[in-house]
């Protein structure tokens, strides 16, 4: 079977058109196509409540395109996930119907528990097969939201969505780059609120492994890696210190505009905003630091994502 997966997210659009390879009950996807297209969809809807047309002008090119490339590769099922601008916005129907429109599917607004669900199936394996004592913590931090979800070889023991992302932290607070010392300590804060929400549902003290996903972080780990370029396969399965992660958050929150536009590993759709990404990742990473009384030292990054988990989704 041929799938494809479509995560529409704040910040990004991606498309994944894989083959399933499935053996004793456990699918994996053979990639075909993996492309990414930064649409800024929630460009403005944290303070109008609205989705921007220029921002859904964008967004719909791009599908438009993904519909060639799934016709030309005779996909046998489709599946298109909106996450936290699409929930947020008043006027979400003209999104809806401009994807079914342009698509054939439904777009599913679906909720930050199914969000956090489906990036723990697709990241969950970074570190290698699960062992029954793993407690493994994914965090896919994204453009509106962040979702963090505990779980173990059985699948999710706990998940929680919470509203920081690098878009929603970069338009509400930085309007400098570099941020001033204020503008940092004003996210810092507001990640602080965030994670002690996390705290009440998710129990980050059990975590033995954290995983982080999506472009913030596999930018931070780029950034970490001392990388000439972008490499997924580098950055995929990557696990680097906590301070060293750290330290790269920090550099590029630290950087200006056109240091960060230089670097040969930055997609120019992130040089705006991954400053507040940053300032997320490393917060969040210290308050499991601290959960966990230091046991956990390391951080895996994660290419496979929620993108995976919407294309394993599609496998029954």
């Amino acid at each position: 079977m041929r799938v494809a997966a479509i995560d529409c997210g704040t910040n990004s659009i991606r498309l994944l058109i894989a083959d399933v390879k499935d053996e004793n009950g456990h699918p994996e996807l053979i990639d075909i196509v993996r492309e990414m297209r930064v649409v800024r969809l929630g460009q403005g809807v944290d303070a109008t409540g609205w989705l921007a047309e220029a921002a859904l002008d964008r967004t719909f090119a791009a599908v438009e395109e993904y519909a060639r490339l799934i016709k030309k590769h005779k996909v046998d099922k489709i599946r298109f996930v909106a996450t936290s601008a699409t929930r947020d916005a008043g006027n979400r129907q003209v999104f809806v119907d401009g994807i079914r429109q342009r698509l054939g599917v439904v777009p599913e607004v679906v909720t930050g528990e199914e969000e956090a669900a489906l990036s723990f199936r697709g990241a969950a394996n970074a570190t290698g097969p699960l062992k029954p004592e793993d407690r493994v913590l994914v965090v896919d931090l994204g453009g509106g939201s962040t979702e963090c979800v505990l779980g173990t070889v059985d699948g999710v023991t706990a998940a929680k969505s919470v509203d920081v992302g690098c878009v929603r932290m970069t338009e509400r607070y930085l309007g400098a780059n570099p941020p001033t010392d204020e503008q940092q300590r004003q996210v810092l804060r507001n990640v602080d609120e965030a994670m002690d929400s996390v705290a009440r549902i998710v129990p980050l003290s059990q975590t033995t492994h954290l995983v982080g996903v999506a472009g913030t972080i596999t930018t931070v780990t780029a950034r970490a890696m001392d990388l000439a370029s972008y490499d997924p396969d580098a950055i995929h399965g990557s696990t680097m210190s906590v301070d060293s992660i750290a330290q790269a958050c920090k550099d590029l929150t630290a950087m200006t505009r056109q240091e960060r536009a230089q670097l040969g590993y930055m997609h120019q759709g992130r040089v705006d905003v991954i400053g507040g990404g940053a300032l997320v990742w490393r917060r969040v990473i210290e308050r499991v630091v601290s959960a966990t009384q230091g046991r956990v030292r390391s951080v895996t990054a994660s290419e496979h994502d929620i993108l995976d988990g919407i294309g394993l989704s599609l496998v029954r």
